[in-house]
């Protein structure tokens, strides 16, 4: 063997680099999910691409069209919490399947829409499906990654987002001109079939396996709801009125009755939340709520009015609009893959702060740009990659607060709660610019909102308020997993999973 190169050998002990820990099986598990994400950012942005045709055809004021965005988000809270409570109970990629199915139907209603109400409708279906789509999509990859890239798991998944949004922008400089808004939405539809023949063969995710699979009894997130015949009556108008409150808040039905039914809305919501959580998680579903709202109105006024704003403001034709949104959705993209990796090298508390506070050096340059597409092309991508894009990191901050068993539902109601910041900020961005242009509306709403949310999570406000209530809270459930292997116990397990409530108190079964 003298004279014979060998291979060199990986020193015992040292870490194999991250992608290699990633299985074939696992990164198949993520392309699926990932897929997913791009339907979802294709269907839900192709609302704010053709807004200004759709307002034309149906004669709809600025409040009007503004609501069609945000109607997506009146049935987001209701579909996460039911899907994600399906993919607790019976698995992941039930859920998933479940989910690209609604939001893919609504999309291509939409097409069909013949007046404000039909197309406000089927916003309602894209709603409650992309909800799910979230909530699942993100459990199923965070639970099939290995713990210590789990923030890449989820930074690289919401990137898909933005792919899909880019994928839309495209579609629509050459679509809308040559056939009409409602051609848009009904290529929405054809991607589904793709995302189907993907998922058909994918394996269940391994926590999920691990500590829910093999029970008799399976989780049902949703019991503290319907525990006696009184609960089950008083929730179930309490998901009325929620429901109702927020249809009126968000069109001219509830017209001059807005406070009022937004306070009912708010009691309603809090009221699940609180009974959802139980006596020792209530703060922590309230707080998380706060802070996911908090985040959608520093992200969503430019997510949603950016394009009218082109158009309206700066008077861009439909090609210079595509490119714009280009430079952001490619900026979000970058962002997201740059979170998974700050995420997990200082964690994703400390990454949302830094790189939040970084952004704020953009907002107000990017709204200023007004005679160079180049210029407000690249300050968006940069606002976007620090701003928008750390928003990859949402589903790893969220699931780690909660058990696998009940992590689904928790996260897509606390975040799809939560998400109803998106639906108030189009609305809030347009009744702002009434009084002033959109472009400071946007900007100001953008740097408030950020600054919030610097605070929020920078200060671990969530955390801290649960462990008021739960001392021994775990402080990450998702990083468990790694305590497990030094404890002898499978990796993707999680040390006393089994019956492990969401304060992270466990409770022995016989």
């Amino acid at each position: 063997m003298t004279g014979a190169a060998r291979p060199a050998r990986r020193p015992a002990g040292s870490p194999l680099p991250w992608y290699r820990e990633v299985t074939p099986a696992r990164w198949k598990a993520f392309f699926a999910a990932w897929i997913g994400y791009v339907l979802d950012g294709f269907d839900f942005v192709l609302i704010t691409l053709v807004l200004t045709e759709i307002s034309a055809e149906f004669d709809l004021s600025t409040l009007q069209g503004a609501s069609l965005v945000s109607g997506a988000f009146i049935t987001r809270w209701l579909g996460g919490a039911v899907l994600g409570a399906l993919g607790d109970r019976f698995g992941r990629k039930a859920s998933m399947v479940a989910s690209i199915l609604l939001y893919s139907l609504g999309t291509f209603a939409c097409g069909f829409a013949w007046d404000y109400t039909s197309l406000f409708v089927a916003r309602l279906l894209i709603g409650m499906g992309m909800a799910g789509e979230y909530s699942a999509s993100a459990t199923y990859v965070l639970e099939s990654w290995p713990s210590r890239v789990r923030g890449r798991a989820s930074g690289f998944l919401i990137s898909g987002f933005s792919v899909g949004s880019v994928l839309a922008a495209e579609c629509y400089k050459w679509v809308v001109p040559a056939l009409g808004w409602r051609w848009m939405f009904y290529i929405g539809l054809a991607p589904i079939l793709i995302a189907l023949w993907v998922r058909r063969a994918l394996p269940e995710a391994d926590e999920w396996t691990a500590t829910v699979a093999e029970r008799e009894t399976k989780p049902n997130p949703f019991r503290p709801l319907f525990a006696t015949p009184v609960r089950a009556t008083v929730n179930t108008v309490l998901t009325v009125v929620a429901t109702l409150a927020l249809f009126g808040v968000f069109t001219p039905v509830g017209a001059g009755a807005i406070p009022v039914l937004a306070v009912l809305a708010t009691l309603a919501l809090c009221g699940l939340a609180v009974q959802l959580g139980g006596r020792r998680g209530w703060l922590l579903y309230l707080s998380l709520i706060v802070t996911v709202f908090v985040a959608f109105l520093y992200t969503w006024p430019i997510q949603a009015l950016l394009p009218t704003y082109l158009k309206t403001e700066l008077h861009y034709a439909p090609g210079e609009v595509t490119n714009v949104l280009f430079f952001a959705g490619f900026g979000t993209m970058a962002g997201c893959w740059l979170a998974g990796f700050v995420g997990d090298w200082i964690g994703a508390q400390k990454a949302y702060a830094v790189t939040l506070l970084a952004s704020l050096v953009f907002v107000f340059p990017v709204f200023a740009a007004r005679d160079s597409l180049l210029l407000l092309g690249v300050l968006l991508f940069v606002l976007q990659a620090l701003s928008f894009g750390i928003s990859g990191l949402l589903p790893r901050y969220i699931g780690g607060h909660f058990p696998t068993e009940t992590r689904a539902a928790s996260l897509g109601f606390t975040y799809n709660v939560g998400a109803l910041g998106g639906a108030v900020a189009p609305v809030l961005g347009a009744s702002l610019a009434e009084g002033r242009s959109l472009g400071s509306a946007l900007a100001l709403l953008t740097f408030a909102g950020t600054v919030l949310v610097v605070l929020l999570v920078g200060f671990d406000v969530p955390a801290r308020l649960n462990r008021l209530l739960v001392p021994d809270a775990p402080r990450d459930h998702l990083a468990a997993a790694e305590s497990a292997v030094g404890s002898g116990a499978e990796p993707g397990t999680e040390p006393g999973a089994e019956g492990t409530g969401p304060g992270g108190r466990v409770r022995h079964q016989a």
